[in-house]
């Protein structure tokens, strides 16, 4: 794949860099509606596939906010086209690393010292190039290490990224209104916390002392005297990614036993510890030779405050979704009703998140839960494409649900989603042997 020798980092630039892109899409719609026109039955495959082409290779030569939205949206299954979602989950582990030089270059800015005068071995090529770092091996004292290595400009272009692409969420997520700022507020936050190399590794420190009782889960140890705000040292941890280990054949037990870790995982950082691991995609998860799970990246912690907790997970019982009165109450408590909705927003809103949660918390009301149930994935299929093309919920305000509900939900989408790849059974309440 071929290297950078230099990442955009100035906000003109940056900026130019996207309306290049824009422009290439306008293109793609001319080069749509003139085949419509001779054909009327063209597909819109097409028009997706060029779209996400085109969208993709503009975000990768600029990495930072612009493509961690672009891997964030790529786990929206059931959101965005087959096309989007396909390009955009190679953000997750396959865009152009830096080039050499640059490496090098960073790496003296960061720490002082070039790598070969810190470690006994340095691979000047990238094992794994993401959206905010990419990943070098080396070895120092006899031992494997993984160096993870931030892009230059990163943290420093995130306001001005997420404003370019803040027109675009608006029209995608029918957001209306000044409300929707604390969304992109809350998404502008938790980036910043992603660049900060020196914070994530006292979370990776701290989470994984805490879960280190949970089954058939592995973690690496981290070096802080080999790391600074932008550059993180861990333990090189051998196995094969998440993603493309349920490419291959497995058996029912092993994908069970993995997905078994990776749900005790989640549940026990949710519910003991109160903040959680909020970047469940397959490029954060490799399965070890041994038939383990290990995680592998804590950039992105979401802490869950009490006043969210409570009545979010009083929502997921079934007793509460059918009791009219404390369901309502709930919505009102996590910002789903408002005090300003009409009559007709508030029934509307009051059935959408009815069915809607009694379909996303149906894994919560059995003692054991079959992930690869193709029923369960094909109702929440149906669920989105019904309301995706419903004209009724474009008209309201689309400003729904405390900001937390970004992060926690994307956690619980992405969980079900590495679940159903596993096609894992799990014994739901197992987690809470591990919180006695």
């Amino acid at each position: 794949m071929k290297t950078l020798d230099r990442i955009p980092t100035g906000k003109m630039e940056r900026a130019g860099k996207l309306v290049s892109t824009g422009v290439k899409i306008g293109g793609n719609y001319v080069k749509y509606y003139g085949k419509k026109l001779v054909d009327p039955e063209t597909s819109k495959e097409e028009l997706d596939r060029d779209n996400a082409e085109d969208i993709y290779d503009g975000l990768k030569s600029l990495k930072g906010s612009a493509l961690k939205v672009a891997q964030m949206l790529s786990m929206e299954k059931n959101l965005l086209p087959r096309a989007y979602v396909e390009k955009f989950s190679l953000s997750q582990f396959s865009v152009p690393p830096l080039s050499a030089p640059l490496v090098r270059k960073t790496f003296k800015k960061y720490l002082g010292k070039y790598p070969e005068d810190i470690f006994d071995t340095f691979e000047k090529d990238s094992i794994n190039a993401a959206s905010i770092g990419q990943v070098h091996k080396a070895t120092k004292d006899g031992k494997q290490l993984a160096v993870k290595i931030q892009y230059p400009g990163v943290a420093e272009s995130i306001s001005s990224d997420l404003a370019l692409v803040k027109p675009v969420a608006i029209k995608m997520f029918n957001l209306k209104g000044k409300d929707s700022e604390k969304y992109f507020k809350e998404v502008e936050h938790k980036l910043m916390e992603e660049t900060d190399y020196i914070l994530e590794l006292q979370q990776s420190t701290e989470i994984t002392k805490a879960c280190a009782v949970i089954p058939n889960m592995e973690f690496p140890e981290y070096y802080p005297e080999l790391s600074s705000e932008r550059i993180l040292t861990m333990d090189w941890m051998k196995g094969i990614h998440l993603g493309e280990f349920v490419q291959t054949e497995f058996g029912s037990e092993l994908g069970n036993r993995l997905g078994q870790a990776l749900w005790d995982f989640y549940m026990f950082q949710i519910h003991q510890l109160r903040k959680v691991h909020a970047d469940p995609h397959p490029g954060n998860f490799l399965v070890s030779p041994k038939g383990k799970l290990i995680a592998i990246d804590f950039g992105c912690i979401k802490e869950i405050p009490e006043e969210f907790y409570v009545p979010y997970f009083e929502l997921a019982k079934e007793e509460n979704i059918n009791d009219d009165e404390v369901f309502m109450q709930k919505l009102y408590e996590l910002e789903i009703l408002t005090p300003t909705d009409t009559k007709e927003e508030l029934t509307f809103f009051t059935e959408l998140f009815k069915e809607m949660l009694s379909i996303f918390t149906s894994p919560f009301h059995k003692a054991e839960f079959d992930f690869g149930d193709d029923v369960f994935w094909s109702r929440i299929a149906d669920l989105s494409e019904r309301y995706s093309k419903d004209e009724q919920i474009r008209k309201m305000n689309g400003n729904r649900g405390s900001k937390h509900f970004l992060y926690i939900n994307r956690t619980f989408f992405g969980l079900y989603n590495l679940l159903h790849d596993l096609k894992a059974k799990v014994r739901v309440g197992n987690f809470a042997t591990q919180m006695n």
